[in-house]
């Protein structure tokens, strides 16, 4: 059962250069956390050795553990770094070319002239046709042809592949013909991994259908060795627990299904830390937030209204389209380690990343280019040492970058350049939360804004001040949120049917759908282990206006009327405005969840005082001022603070700005509330 009554559970967030550990006591709700060093060669090292200082801080017994959550991105790196299997595709006779047609759009960004379209991951050469058709509907037009099916295995093992993906024309309407593919290619082909696209995504639209099949496909060896590599490493640890890995969905989901459906881990690590921050900021009695996840190379932004994760199928992983629920969010390549670089006079700012090595010039480990992190010090935003004094800052080298590589070259000072940088970056990241509230109707203003990840408390105030925004929350581990956001979530999973024809609501028609697709999630549940008590689901429809290319996930309701009135008001929501046209119904999905139990809310003591261990000097434009460092571990509950201040951990730094006021809130968490002076 993976739901147990064992209080212990861990989980592991492995990042690019660090690898964060959270162990919970859900029985008193206490949290144990470590980090130690990455290990991109083999990451499950790393991942055993964080089991390993968690349990050892805490004095727990590995067998004592009930749950090991894992958040992992080997997926999402096999598919941008095109790392993946060599696969073959296997289709309906006549549509060899779906995947090199694709759309008709380019990349907003493109140049519509020079844009070339990127090299598809299986090429013509390794797709092969069957004889079989099914109609729109479901109907059988053309019996499959067996014998095809054998020419194909013959085919495909002539190729020298990894991995097959199966995708037939219509399987959504009718699985029958796919399932029989795949049935004899594995028969034929034992070696081989096999996936089909009604295990994957059973929605309407070929291309995309096909992509993601083929996508799945590719990482379907690699992650299920990571996987079958991490088991091994927990048997030998004497780990009985079960491991669940975290999806794009915000949920997580045993070993067994995310080897059918890699795909599904495919952005999930920024979904992690969502979770994690709204669970934080409910603690608070907060539930409007938009969060903000800055990182090394990449910042991602997510608006929940409501305590409500919103979901999309709107995805893209690099290249390509990937129309899997995963959580609504916006990722821009600006981060602690986004470099600084002057062309033609002019200043740009990311989205090319000094990375983990070298890193920023401040790191001392070789960097030359001037990245936001160097602008931080040369600012004197951050401690002479990071990481608990384990990690010292290189302040000359800093400003030796940002000089030469931007000062210079605009022909200021440095501290103006540096300011320049954050500026810059600052308003790539102000851009991205617009685009998750302004652009879908919402006021970023009635938000509280949570900054986290390594860099996020850094910029949390500027971002704020930039956006009208005047509340923040410091979580009490920003950097390390992903991982505690791993303990927070809910088991997932979502069944979708698209239907035989789009057309008018039919609510006896969709309730058969619904049931049938509640029986899939039963026997998820049961798979799973999910006692009934923590079963849980939720009925959605995917709706159109008739014309429209893409559709809208509504909660269903009962009704005809009431549906289309829900779908209006979100449509009104997302674009402004309805139209006078009929309302479809395209897709139903039954969204299944695996109740969390939620670990008791833990306080920390009351203490007014507010002690500074130290003092730097900051550089604001008005000039040089003398800012307290205050050691965030020594603030009580209560505790009351104004800015300017810097507060230091062993996970980040947060950047309290002149006119902001802060209280530690009973949890931790830091509120920060905008005190004096007009936002612009």
């Amino acid at each position: 059962m993976h739901l147990t009554d064992s209080p212990f559970s861990i989980a592991v967030d492995i990042g690019g250069t660090f690898t964060d550990i959270s162990l919970l006591d859900r029985a008193s709700g206490r949290v144990w956390r470590a980090k130690t060093p990455s290990v991109p060669s083999d990451p499950s090292e790393a991942f055993l050795n964080g089991i390993r200082l968690a349990l050892a801080d805490a004095g727990v017994l590995p067998s004592a553990l009930s749950q090991v959550l894992h958040g992992t991105t080997v997926a999402t790196n096999m598919i941008l770094e095109d790392k993946g299997a060599r696969t073959a595709l296997v289709t309906t006779r006549g549509f060899r070319h779906v995947l090199a047609i694709g759309r008709q759009d380019i990349p907003r960004k493109a140049n519509l002239y020079t844009w070339v379209k990127p090299e598809r991951p299986v090429p013509a050469s390794r797709i092969v046709e069957v004889d079989e058709r099914v109609a729109a509907g479901g109907a059988v037009l053309e019996a499959l042809d067996e014998g095809s099916v054998e020419r194909a295995a013959e085919a495909i093992a002539a190729m020298d592949v990894e991995a097959i993906a199966v995708c037939l024309l219509h399987a959504f309407a009718n699985p029958q013909h796919e399932r029989r593919v795949a049935e004899i290619l594995r028969a034929r082909l034992p070696s081989l991994a096999v996936t089909t696209s009604v295990d994957v995504l059973p929605v309407v639209r070929e291309y995309e259908r096909s992509l993601t099949t083929v996508l799945n496909a590719t990482v379907m060896p690699g992650v299920t060795t990571y996987v079958g590599r991490l088991e091994k490493r927990l048997e030998d640890e004497a780990v009985t627990a079960p491991l669940l890995l975290m999806q794009s969905n915000g949920g997580v989901a045993g070993a067994a299904a995310i080897r059918q459906a890699p795909a599904l881990t495919s952005l999930s690590g920024p979904a992690a830390g969502v979770v994690g921050a709204r669970a934080t900021a409910a603690a608070c009695g907060i539930e409007d937030i938009i969060t903000v996840d800055i990182g090394g190379t990449s910042a991602d932004i997510c608006l929940i209204k409501g305590g409500r994760i919103g979901l999309t199928q709107h995805g893209k992983v690099g290249e390509w389209p990937l129309p899997l629920p995963m959580v609504d969010m916006v990722t821009i390549g600006a981060g602690g380690g986004s470099i600084a670089t002057v062309d033609d006079s002019t200043l740009t700012v990311g989205p090319r990343s000094a990375g983990a090595h070298p890193g920023p010039a401040a790191y001392g480990k070789g960097g030359k280019q001037a990245t936001v992190t160097d602008a931080h010090v040369v600012l004197g935003h951050l401690p002479a040492k990071l990481l608990g004094g384990r990690m010292g800052l290189d302040v000359d080298a800093a400003r030796h970058a940002v000089a030469e590589n931007v000062a210079q070259p605009l022909g200021l000072a440095v501290e103006e350049a540096a300011r320049g940088v954050l500026a810059i970056v600052d308003n790539h990241m102000v851009g991205a939360i617009r685009v998750v509230s302004v652009e879908r109707g919402h006021d970023p203003r009635q938000f509280t804004l949570v900054p986290f990840g390594g860099a996020g408390p850094l910029h949390g105030c500027a971002l704020a001040e930039l956006l009208g925004i005047t509340r923040i929350m410091i979580a009490p581990a920003p950097g390390v949120l992903c991982a505690d956001g791993l303990l927070a979530a809910d088991l997932k999973a979502e069944f979708s049917r698209t239907l035989p024809r789009a057309g008018a609501i039919d609510a006896a028609a969709a309730t058969a759908v619904f049931e049938d697709l509640e029986k899939q999630a039963a026997e998820w549940f049961d798979e799973e282990g999910v006692p009934t008590e923590k079963r849980a689901s939720q009925r959605t429809a995917l709706l159109r206006y008739h014309g429209q290319g893409g559709e809208i996930a509504v909660r269903w309701k009962d009704g005809k009327d009431a549906l289309e009135a829900a779908f209006a008001e979100e449509h009104r929501s997302l674009y402004g405005f309805t139209l006078d046209a009929a309302i479809e119904l395209v897709t139903l999905r039954v969204e299944a969840t695996g109740l969390t139990a939620s670990p008791p809310v833990t306080t920390i003591a009351p203490g007014k005082a507010v002690a500074a261990h130290d003092e730097t000097k900051v550089h604001f434009a008005s000039g040089q001022v003398g800012v307290p460092l205050v050691d965030r571990a020594t603030l009580g509950a209560g505790a009351a603070f104004a800015g300017p201040m810097i507060i230091t951990q062993l996970d980040t730094t947060t950047f309290v700005a002149p006119g902001w006021s802060g209280l530690v809130h009973e949890t931790g968490a830091l509120i920060l509330t905008r005190t004096e002076g007009s936002i612009q």
